[in-house]
C-alpha cells in the first residue's frame, strides 16, 4: 500500500545554493578517478564551492510535486528486518497526461546516486515530450540519497556501518522502482497505462538493467550515456582517459602538449623550498601552502568532468559552463597574452570550469561539503560498481599510471571493512557477448552514446537487433540528450531526439496494439 505526503507543487528552479562543482561525476567514478600518485583511488576529493548561475532551458511553470512512498527495505530475504520500511521521495507531474480511462503512458526516471531534485530540474526531455505522448512524468528517488534514508530518514544511522550500508545496491534499488510504479499504476487504476523508463549515467545503467529485470513492468527504456560495459575484463581500464585525452588534443596540439608536460613541472616546483606557496598564489588557492595531490587531483577532475560535459550550448548541470568548455579551456591555455607561463595557463583553464560565474575569489581544495546528498555511491563503488578507468598510458594527458584493483580493494576494506565484488555487476545484469546474449532475449532498448563523453568507451556503441539500437552522436557529450532543449541546440543533437521519440512512439504503439488483441 502507498503512504504519500504531498507537499507544494515546485517550481521550476534551476539556479541552486552553491554547491560542488564536479562531485556529482566525481563520485560518481569514486574510487575510479583519483589522479594522484600517492593517494590510493577515491581516498579523498577536492572541491571548490561555487554559486551556480541560473540555467535558463526551461519555462517557470510547475515541474513537479513531492510525493512519498512506503518502501521496503530489504526486497530478498524474509528475516524481521528485511519487513522495515522507509519513505521513498517521488516527484510527479500530470499536466499532460491523457489519464487511466485512456490508458496515457507513464514516463518514469531511474533515480541516480543523489538528490532526485537536482535530476529533474536539469533533465528537461520527458517533460519536453509529454505533451506528445500525453505521458504521466515521475522522478523516483534512489535508496539511501536525498531524502529516501533508510532507517527512520536519519542518515547518520543509515551510513554508519555496512550492516546498514549493506541495502544499498542497484538491485534493491531495481527492486523499488518496480514495487513503487506497480503501486502508483494501481493507485491511480492505469494498470494498462504502459511505462517507459529513462536515465543517465547511472541511472541509465538502472534503465536498461530494469528493462531486462522487469519486462514485466516496463515497455522500453531510453539508457543514455550509461557504461554497462565499463566492468573489469571488458572495457579498457585506459578507455576514459584516452577519450579525455583526444578531447582536448582533437581541439588544439597546443594545448595538449601544455597540459601533458605542466604535471611534471608542478611537482618539480613543489619539491622546491617555497614550490607550495608559489603554487597557491598561482592557483589562487584560499589556504596558506598547496597540496601537492589535492592540486593535481583538482586540475585532472576539471579537465575530466569538462571533457563530459562539453556540450553545444551554454549548460549548468555540474556548474555555470559555456558552450563547448572544451575549446574555452584551450583558448585559455593557447592564450599568447601569458606567454610560457605554465601556471597562468592552467589557472585560466581551470577557472572555465571552476569560476565560469567568476564569483569565486579564492579556492578550497579540500571542502568535502556533499549538498547534493552523494555519498551513497562511496558505498556502492566500493562493493559492486568496479568501473576500472584509472589507466593513463603515455600519449594521455595524464600522468602515465595503471589501474590497480588491490589499491582500490584496500581503500575500501580500510573504509567500510568489506572486500568488493568486481564480478557481481556482470554476474547479475550480463556484459559479456553482450551483443550475442541481448540478441536472444533482451528488447526495446535504446543506448545513448556521446563519443566525446569518456563514459563512451563503456557504452554499447552498435545495434545489437531491430528494437536493441544504439545511436552514436560524435559530438555529443554525457546525457546531453535529456537535457533541456535550448533554441542553439545543432542540428544533429536534434536530430538525436526524433529518433529517440520516434522509437518510443513505436513502442507505445506496438502496446496498444498487442493491448488490443485481449479484448
Amino acid at each position: 500500500s502507498q503512504s504519500c505526503e504531498e507537499t507544494e507543487p515546485t517550481k521550476t528552479k534551476l539556479s541552486m545554493s552553491p554547491f560542488l562543482c564536479f562531485s556529482f561525476f566525481f563520485l560518481l567514478q569514486f574510487p575510479l578517478i583519483s589522479f594522484s600518485k600517492t593517494t590510493p583511488a577515491g581516498a579523498r576529493f577536492p572541491s571548490s564551492l561555487i554559486t551556480p548561475e541560473k540555467v535558463s532551458a526551461s519555462t517557470q511553470n510547475k515541474l513537479y510535486r513531492t510525493k512519498y512512498f512506503t518502501q521496503i527495505l530489504d526486497h530478498f530475504n524474509f528475516y524481521p528486518k528485511s519487513y522495515q520500511t522507509f519513505q521513498q521521495r517521488y516527484l510527479i507531474n500530470d499536466t499532460f497526461w491523457g489519464g487511466a480511462k485512456n490508458n496515457a503512458p507513464i514516463f518514469v526516471y531511474t533515480g541516480n546516486e543523489g538528490n532526485i531534485e537536482w535530476f529533474a530540474q536539469n533533465l528537461g526531455f520527458l517533460y519536453e515530450t509529454a505533451p506528445h505522448f500525453k505521458s504521466l512524468v515521475v522522478f523516483i528517488e534512489h535508496r539511501f540519497y536525498g531524502k529516501s534514508i533508510p532507517y527512520g530518514g536519519k542518515k547518520s544511522v543509515a551510513y554508519s556501518n555496512a550492516s546498514t550500508l549493506g541495502h544499498l545496491s542497484s538491485t534493491q534499488a531495481l527492486a523499488d522502482y518496480a514495487s513503487l510504479i506497480i503501486d502508483l499504476k494501481k493507485n491511480l487504476s492505469a494498470t494498462d497505462s504502459p511505462v517507459v523508463v529513462f536515465g543517465g549515467s547511472y541511472g541509465g545503467m538502472l534503465a536498461a538493467w530494469f528493462r531486462l529485470k522487469y519486462p514485466h513492468v516496463t515497455i522500453g527504456a531510453l539508457a543514455s550515456s550509461s557504461p554497462i560495459l565499463n566492468f573489469e575484463n571488458i572495457t579498457s581500464s585506459y578507455s576514459f582517459r584516452n577519450i579525455v585525452t583526444q578531447d582536448f588534443k582533437s581541439v588544439s596540439e597546443n594545448c595538449y602538449k601544455v597540459i601533458k608536460g605542466s604535471w611534471e613541472q608542478i611537482e618539480n616546483t613543489a619539491n622546491q623550498p617555497g614550490g607550495l606557496e608559489l603554487l597557491r598564489k598561482s592557483f589562487k588557492l584560499c589556504k596558506n601552502g598547496a597540496d601537492l595531490d589535492y592540486l593535481e587531483d583538482w586540475l585532472s577532475t576539471a579537465y575530466a568532468y569538462t571533457a563530459m560535459t562539453d556540450y553545444p550550448t551554454p549548460s549548468n548541470f555540474l556548474c555555470p559552463l559555456p558552450a563547448f568548455p572544451v575549446k574555452k579551456m584551450c583558448e585559455a591555455i593557447d592564450d599568447p597574452t601569458t606567454g610560457n607561463d605554465t601556471f597562468a595557463k592552467l589557472y585560466g583553464a581551470a577557472n572555465v570550469y571552476y569560476n565560469y560565474s567568476g564569483t569565486v575569489t579564492c579556492f578550497e581544495l579540500d571542502d568535502n561539503s556533499d549538498p547534493h546528498d552523494l555519498g551513497g555511491w562511496y558505498w556502492q563503488a566500493c562493493t559492486e560498481m568496479i568501473m576500472p578507468t584509472g589507466g593513463n598510458n603515455e600519449d594521455s594527458i595524464f600522468p602515465a599510471s595503471d589501474w590497480d584493483y588491490k589499491d582500490q580493494a584496500s581503500v575500501c576494506k580500510s573504509r567500510f571493512g568489506i572486500e568488493p565484488r568486481p564480478l557481481w555487476i556482470t554476474t547479475e545484469f550480463g556484459g559479456h557477448a553482450i551483443e550475442r546474449v541481448l540478441k536472444r532475449y533482451g528488447s526495446n532498448i535504446i543506448f545513448f552514446n556521446g563519443l566525446r563523453d569518456p563514459w563512451s568507451g563503456g557504452g554499447v556503441l552498435k545495434n545489437i537487433s531491430k528494437s536493441i539500437v544504439a545511436i552514436v552522436a560524435k559530438e555529443g557529450a554525457h546525457h546531453v540528450d535529456l537535457m533541456f532543449k535550448s533554441s542553439e541546440d545543432p542540428e544533429w543533437l536534434q536530430d538525436v531526439r526524433k529518433q529517440e521519440i520516434k522509437i518510443i512512439a513505436k513502442w507505445i504503439s506496438q502496446y496498444y496494439h498487442d493491448l488490443a488483441q485481449l479484448f
